[in-house]
């Protein structure tokens, strides 16, 4: 392992309220060259999202911008070229979390689940999320999720499977978080309008709500992250200065407690307006052309 994954940045009990614009940017710069668990990654450019199929040189271009920075990452599905993801990211020495994508296409949930598994047992996952928001969205039964999870479980060895979703769905379903190896929790302070200034103590509280439910199985952060445009959410305001101290503060937590977290997400992209407005737009830690937005 990189030297860089084995240096310790003492985080513990920094005070960043009075700091400039430009100390906050100089402390998320010691941060990422030190290395943080893992991020959210999607290899799209601007004019493509989901639908469009990715190739391989693609995928190297985009994870080579934040391999340094990283020893993990997350990807969202197994299919139009994101299956090539894993055995890549396994190339440049990075754990995988496998995405495998489900919703109500039950024949496209099929191919997702037959590369998920090849990935597994070609050793390229870590851990395989069995799901995104299925249950928030409403795509599936929390029958028809357990049956895929426990397929996809039956079918691999050596590899933890879990299913990602909102913390609170995990204490809704309490079935589904049996049937996990490890809980894969989204954590968003902003998207239920919490202020910037108390962010970090709502994540907390969710993670502690996860735990709660996990019933002694292990928590993995899946998706946390603060935009830096954008509408707000009643009280949570997209700016600069808070996705800075969010990102922040979030490591501060993550080494003083021990958390593993996959920060949401590396890049900008557009394609996310559809669904959550101008806001969507704005979560990457790199913007759509690979440009790093707070160092």
């Amino acid at each position: 392992m990189s030297n860089l994954y084995q240096r310790k940045l003492s985080l513990a009990g920094l005070d960043i309220s009075g700091l400039s614009v430009e100390d906050l940017r100089a402390l998320v710069r010691k941060i990422l060259e030190n290395g943080i668990h893992g991020i959210s990654f999607s290899p799209y450019t601007e004019g493509q999202g989901p639908g469009t199929e990715i190739g391989a040189d693609q995928i190297r271009e985009r994870l080579a911008i934040i391999q340094p920075y990283v020893r993990n990452i997350r990807s969202f599905s197994c299919s139009e070229g994101n299956e090539l993801i894993p055995a890549i990211a396994k190339e440049n020495g990075l754990g995988t979390m496998v995405g495998v994508w489900l919703d109500d296409n039950r024949e496209q949930n099929e191919i997702e689940i037959v590369n998920a598994i090849e990935l597994a047992n070609a050793g390229h996952a870590d851990i395989l999320g069995v799901g995104n928001e299925v249950l928030l969205r409403g795509d599936l039964s929390e029958d028809e999720l357990i049956d895929y999870v426990n397929r996809v479980k039956a079918a691999t060895t050596g590899v933890e499977v879990g299913y990602v979703d909102a913390y609170f769905e995990f204490q809704v379903h309490p079935r589904i978080t049996e049937a996990c190896d490890v809980v894969l929790a989204n954590c968003y302070p902003f998207w239920e309008g919490c202020p910037a200034e108390h962010a970090l103590l709502y994540m907390k509280e969710m993670y502690r709500r996860a735990q709660h439910a996990a019933n002694g199985k292990k928590v993995i952060i899946s998706e946390t992250g603060w935009p830096n445009i954008g509408t707000p959410t009643d009280g949570a305001v997209p700016s600069l200065e808070n996705a800075i101290k969010y990102f922040i503060d979030t490591y501060q937590w993550a080494e003083q407690d021990d958390i593993e977290i996959f920060y949401f997400s590396s890049f900008d992209e557009a394609w996310k307006v559809d669904a959550e407005g101008d806001v969507g737009a704005y979560w990457g830690l790199w913007d759509k052309d690979g440009n790093p937005k707070y160092v």
